[in-house]
């Protein structure tokens, strides 16, 4: 299994990026996708995250302002980031993690910057 992130820039305070990632290699279930993001020296945190269902799930820092969406067809995922603030700036990871035979396994992208300047 693959990821690939793409969408990663350098903005400006205000501005809007739009992350995608695609997985390849995907022959189970899927039962979410999402994305993290890491600071330097920090553990990486959860930014967003939807089921396969539909269903999704915010941090707190991440509500009202990014929105995530997913193709389950194409095992693609986009998180949409409007109003990006200089706190947003890590680097950004897409994540999946398997259903059925693969329940509970994750796999990771190898991240995308997002620099958001004032």
């Amino acid at each position: 299994v693959q990821l690939r992130e793409s969408g990663g820039d350098s903005v400006q305070s205000g501005g809007s990026l739009e992350l995608s990632c695609t997985a390849s290699g995907v022959t189970f279930g899927v039962s979410t996708m999402g994305w993290y993001r890491q600071y330097p020296g920090k553990q990486r945190e959860l930014v967003a995250r939807i089921h396969s269902g539909g269903s999704t799930t915010y941090a707190n820092a991440a509500k009202g302002r990014f929105t995530i969406s997913m193709d389950s067809a194409k095992n693609t995922v986009n998180l949409q980031m409007n109003n990006l603030k200089p706190d947003d700036t890590a680097v950004y990871f897409c994540n999946l993690v398997g259903d059925g035979k693969y329940y509970g396994v994750g796999f990771w992208g190898q991240g995308t910057q997002v620099t958001v300047s004032s």
